[in-house]
């Protein structure tokens, strides 16, 4: 980017701008006339495979405009916004949200220098928007309230919470001000998280919202270019994705007595196809140009989505009951000391026995319960299941628990690849 010349087999970018005004000044209008087919395949972008092989989605450049402009109406930002970009740029996610969509309005983009680099780059680069997966905000909330409860402060916030939410009810917004010192420690500049590309935990979206950070939760694929919806400011309802987006239809096919079935997606976001694979394309598009998302959701009488689990993976019992992982791992990553976990099915004669292999933190463990040993270990969580059992009805049961402190096998944005750990269960 700073060379003055080419040097050493690197162009600069200065001499490649100088080379092409010497082209237009010698009437070379090529790049300039260009025709763009906007209904033409011009980006390839693969799933990222939590559920099978990873498939290459086939894009146009109208599928990421019109999903830009979707984006522009419901999220607001602006040039003096400076966005923090953490997730690789070959996912459709951080391609069209971090990095396409900020460029059309005029944001800076930070690149994160990684994981463990979150929060200083935060406070560095004076961030104020971050777009990103659930296992980000997590892992950034659970620092926040470590450290309100080191200082022996974690009472006294839930009370200045509840003053705060009182006052709101009077349009009397004191967030910022009172909880100072978090957005110091943030940098004091972070104003909007937006959450997607996994089930976001509604207790820490609204814990961030408590704090007086606008907060909210998104949807979407790879084969949609990728949003679908999201929360906005005049639409928020905590634990839902939000309202579909200006320009798509949804709608839920064949809904249970529970009003949850497939949702199915329709519009000018919606993918080409995949990339040689005419199979699969046929899977999930449908003639009249539906899309099958795999994901099972309700939407509720004002429009609201609510996801609650892949289709692919619903467990259904004997009974009839469908049980969704995503739910009970949401449960279980709320003990003290758990990192993470994997629900699924295992049989069990003619049905299936409900376990969970779940990851600790040995470090937490020790500090938390004054414990070490793995057997120690699995007896701790093993009781705080039993706890999570008495709240839900008896099919929902964890009947069976493995434990193990190495991490689950996940995709870039870190999502929890389910046919791989269920080939290493097997």
């Amino acid at each position: 980017m700073d060379l003055e010349e080419n040097k050493n087999d690197v162009y600069s970018l200065y001499q490649l701008i100088e080379e092409g005004k010497q082209l237009l000044d010698k009437g070379n209008r090529e790049f300039l006339d260009a025709k763009i087919n906007p209904e033409e395949m011009q980006i390839m972008l693969f799933t990222s495979g939590t559920t099978s092989i990873s498939k290459a989605v086939m894009l146009s450049h109208k599928n990421l405009t019109a999903n830009i402009m979707d984006i522009a109406a419901t999220i607001k930002l602006d040039e003096n916004d400076i966005m923090l970009s953490f997730l690789p740029l070959h996912h459709t996610f951080e391609s069209t949200v971090g990095f396409l969509y900020p460029l059309s309005k005029g944001c800076s983009i930070a690149f994160c220098d990684g994981i463990r680099h979150i929060a200083q780059n935060v406070k560095e680069y004076k961030i104020t928007a971050v777009i990103s997966v659930p296992a980000l905000f997590e892992g950034i909330y659970k620092q926040i309230k470590k450290g309100i409860q080191k200082k022996g402060k974690w009472e006294t916030v839930q009370k200045g919470i509840k003053i705060s939410n009182f006052l709101l009810k009077f349009g009397i917004d004191i967030r910022r001000k009172l909880f100072k010192e978090v957005h110091e420690n943030l940098g004091g500049h972070l104003r909007l998280l937006v959450a997607g590309g996994a089930a976001f935990d509604p207790e820490i979206e609204k814990g961030f919202i408590d704090l007086g950070f606008r907060t909210y939760q998104g949807y979407g694929l790879t084969e949609t270019s990728p949003v679908v919806a999201a929360e906005d400011d005049k639409y928020t309802r905590l634990g839902s994705i939000g309202k579909a987006f200006p320009s798509l239809d949804v709608k839920i096919l064949e809904p249970n007595e529970e009003g949850i079935g497939e949702l199915m997606v329709k519009g000018p976001t919606v993918m080409l196809g995949y990339y040689d694979n005419e199979e699969a394309t046929k899977e999930v598009l449908e003639p009249d140009g539906w899309f099958r998302t795999g994901d099972l959701a309700k939407i509720d009488k004002d429009g609201f989505i609510f996801i609650t689990g892949r289709k692919k993976y619903v467990i259904v019992l004997q009974n009839g009951k469908n049980i969704y992982p995503e739910e009970l791992e949401i449960l279980i990553n709320k003990i003290e000391g758990i990192k993470e976990s994997f629900v699924y099915g295992k049989p069990d004669g003619n049905d299936f026995k409900i376990c969970a292999k779940i990851v600790y933190d040995k470090e937490v463990m020790k500090e938390i319960y004054q414990i070490e040993e793995e057997t120690e270990i699995r007896e701790k969580i093993w009781e705080e299941i039993k706890k999570i059992n008495k709240t839900m009805p008896a099919y929902k049961y964890v009947r069976e628990i493995s434990v193990t402190e190495q991490e689950l096998i996940k995709t870039t944005t870190q999502k929890i690849k389910r046919h791989e750990e269920m080939k290493t269960l097997a």
